[in-house]
């Protein structure tokens, strides 16, 4: 069995479009007819560019080689024009690339991904959302106003979850880190008072600032929320500082968790030996793929440290999340759009359940996703900009509003 044939889709969520303005998966296709499908959580360049770089990667790293021969794979990509060190972009192609291997590979065995990768630890995964408008209510004063998010929270409670995330910290700027403004901190003191008065200890309280801070900022804003008993404080300061964690988490009685826009075993492996963070929050679509995601959970054992799969992309990576997730022993928890996402469950034609806050992993063979190739092109992404976007400088504190335009697709 023979890699052979490569499709990519680009797809755009309809509004209000959780989890990006669109989603890229590649289809790959064997020599004998089994198809794989997998996501690209890469936004460094546009999507056009991006599917040039998903073509190169296949065509001079994986086109006629088994799938099963993914670790020899991956260190071509790696190593690629004597590199040898993390590239969130080549990562990023390469692992939906990866993804859709571990989908062949499963539909040849007639097994689930997770039935390949040592067996099912879970039987369920505990999951969290966002905390988002209810639909038709959507809007750019919904993200700053605490009374809405408690609200929002004890909606999503009453659906089942157990855990909420919310970013009510700032501007995601260019710029690095920068101070929080004394608004950006009671804004977002009062949004952990709000919810937790709204659901009590029911539920888990995950704030996220996405890297905004400084590090004295970070500790600032950090011991201010100390009193609502966070579970997590996600990304206080840019990923480009890994060794900067540590100095919050000597400060800030929150457990630090982060990784999402990190990539391969190097990164993460830095963050642990330099301590502070202990949970992780890979994105398969960028970290390298299913079974790079699974060499750091081993590493994170070592080390005391849990796994929180990130997800602000599609269904696949969140399929991808769901098998590595349910094979683990330290997994804490399992990012959702919502309780699946009302185009992500379309999209792959409802085959993934959700049940009173818990994900089901799928006993189907592969990821045990149907992937509606008709409905994928139905809907192409047709524009420019990027997945996620960043402001060029700290907006105006005064009236803190949170996203370049008001655009809700910049949540991650």
């Amino acid at each position: 069995m023979k890699l052979r044939d490569l499709e990519i889709f680009v797809v755009a969520p309809p509004f209000p479009g959780w989890g990006g303005r669109y989603w890229i998966f590649p289809k790959l296709i064997t020599d004998d007819g089994i198809v794989g499908y997998g996501e690209c959580y890469a936004s460094t360049v546009g999507p056009r560019a991006m599917q040039a770089v998903i073509e190169d990667v296949f065509e001079r790293h994986m086109l006629g080689e088994s799938p099963e021969n993914i670790e020899l794979m991956f260190r071509r990509a790696y190593s690629a024009g004597f590199t040898q060190r993390p590239d969130p972009t080549v990562m990023g192609a390469f692992s939906g690339l990866e993804i859709a291997c571990w989908d062949i590979l499963g539909k040849a065995r007639n097994r689930p991904v997770w039935a390949l990768l040592g067996g099912r630890m879970h039987d369920r995964i505990r999951s969290y959302t966002y905390l988002y408008p209810e639909p038709g209510r959507e809007s750019a004063e919904f993200w700053v106003d605490p009374d809405a998010a408690a609200a929002a929270a004890l909606r999503f409670m009453n659906l089942g979850f157990t855990a909420v995330k919310f970013d009510p910290a700032g501007p995601y700027t260019i710029r690095g880190g920068h101070e929080p403004a004394m608004s950006d901190i009671s804004r977002s003191v009062a949004f952990c008072k709000a919810i937790r008065e709204a659901v009590g200890d029911r539920v888990d309280l995950l704030f996220g600032t996405h890297g905004q801070f400084t590090t004295p900022g970070a500790i600032r804003l950090g011991r201010e929320l100390e009193p609502w008993n966070p579970l997590w404080y996600e990304e206080p300061i840019p990923p480009d500082n890994l060794l900067e964690f540590a100095e919050v988490a000597k400060s800030v009685r929150i457990p630090l968790a982060t990784g999402e826009r990190l990539t391969t075993k190097a990164e993460f492996g830095t963050l642990l030996r330099a301590g502070g963070v202990k949970i992780l929050q890979p994105a398969l679509g960028r970290v390298g793929g299913i079974w790079e995601a699974k060499k750091i959970a081993a590493m994170a054992e070592i080390f005391n440290a849990e796994m929180a799969p990130h997800l602000y992309a599609g269904p696949v990576e969140w399929a991808a999340n769901i098998h590595l997730s349910a094979s683990i022993p330290n997994l804490l928890i399992a990012e959702t759009i919502e309780t699946g996402g009302a185009f992500h469950q379309k999209l792959i034609r409802n085959s993934i359940r959700w049940e009173d806050g818990y994900i089901l992993p799928p006993e189907a063979p592969g990821l045990g996703i149907d992937f509606d190739e008709d409905l994928a092109r139905a809907h192409p992404y047709t524009g420019t900009a990027l997945h996620l976007q960043m402001q060029e400088a700290p907006c105006d504190h005064r009236h803190g509003n949170r996203f370049e335009g008001g655009a809700p697709s910049s949540i991650t």
